[in-house]
């Protein structure tokens, strides 16, 4: 259980930089609520990608 945990953390983390590094290319066109959106995303998204890959 231990093990799967972190490599679900681990997984998000990766996935949440890089798609962090994809919106701190276009974040001075983004407004605040645009941010806060895109975070949001960002961890949504790391997290299914996640239980995806450690459910294989």
């Amino acid at each position: 259980m231990l093990r799967a945990t972190l490599m679900a953390a681990c997984t998000t983390g990766l996935f949440c930089a890089g798609f962090a590094f994809v919106i701190s290319q276009i974040a001075p066109m983004l407004t605040n609520t645009q941010v806060l959106t895109t975070s949001f995303v960002s961890g949504f998204l790391g997290s299914v990608v996640a239980q995806m890959l450690i459910k294989r």
